[in-house]
């Protein structure tokens, strides 16, 4: 059974920093695409980062420059860390790994809020 256990969330302040965990399971990590998608209240789910197999990473627009994807194989442990969050970086943000077993698999999501 695969599992997605994601962590590190919390309230951090604006223009501080965070970095999220992800630790999966039940599956040949190396081998498949990582990614971290976040949702805020009233918006759509969007993809933040993205992490190859291959060790290319993608970022959305909102988050370029200001945040970092990175895995750890041996660990199975992807991590997100982000610099100076704003309140709009609030959201609960999922661990995601695509087309596995023919299907996505989803963490069950950590909150993230961002606020003095």
């Amino acid at each position: 059974q695969v599992q997605l256990v994601e962590s590190g969330g919390g309230l951090v302040p604006p223009g501080g920093s965070l970095r999220l965990s992800c630790a999966a399971s039940g599956m040949t990590f190396s081998s498949y695409d990582m990614r971290w998608y976040r949702q805020a209240p009233g918006k759509q789910r969007e993809l933040v980062a993205t992490l190859t197999s291959g060790g290319i990473s993608y970022y959305a627009d909102s988050v370029k420059g200001r945040a970092t994807i990175s895995r750890d194989n041996p660990k199975r442990t992807v991590y997100l860390q982000m610099n100076t969050v704003t309140p709009d970086d609030t959201a609960v943000y999922y661990c995601n790994v695509p087309r596995l077993y023919g299907r996505d698999w989803w963490g069950p999501g950590t909150q993230v809020t961002v606020s003095s």
